[in-house]
């Protein structure tokens, strides 16, 4: 039997059934953002330890900065191990053969200033993560202009929970 009849006739109704196991795991990815794309940064990486010393960090190339090697403006991204900048793996990969050739596994963004580690395959939350917030507040104030907003974890709570405030008992 062809794979469009098994597929057709494995349902009575013609259409594929979700089992309730899937359904659950798909309403969980859909709260969660995976449908959207949305990932959740991790809070903790290993690999900080490779950052350069925190004073460099605070002295770093602008954000319009060119690709090193290729000179492509845009899609960049720094490597926080010895500030090389160096274009995304959209473009020609260069921050990808960097660090396949040299280890260093940690870098910013220059387009949505998010932090990618190499080797834990993960974006790192680079506004709660101690070492990674000079940099941070840095490349946010060379590519807007001003300060990044503070954000603090007692509001990221109220968010996500609801008021208990005004809740009566």
């Amino acid at each position: 039997m062809s794979k469009e009849v098994a597929a057709a006739s494995s349902s009575s109704s013609g259409h594929d059934e979700i089992e309730p196991a899937d359904e659950e795991s798909t309403m969980m990815a859909m709260a969660y953002g995976s449908e959207s794309g949305w990932v959740e940064p991790r809070t903790y990486c290993d690999h900080l330890t490779t950052l350069s010393s925190s004073s460099d960090l605070f002295n770093i190339p602008t954000p319009d900065t060119p690709c090193s090697r290729c000179d492509h403006p845009a899609e960049n991204w720094l490597c926080l191990c010895c500030k090389d900048v160096l274009c995304s793996r959209f473009i020609n990969k260069h921050m990808l053969e960097h660090y396949q050739a040299k280890g260093h596994c940690l870098a910013l963004s220059y387009s949505d200033l998010s932090v990618w580690c190499f080797n834990c395959d993960a974006y790192l939350d680079a506004e709660l993560i101690r070492q990674l917030r000079p940099v941070y507040e840095t490349a946010y104030l060379l590519k807007f202009g001003e300060a990044p907003p503070l954000r603090s974890i007692d509001t990221e709570c109220m968010l996500l929970e609801p008021n208990l405030a005004g809740s009566s008992s």
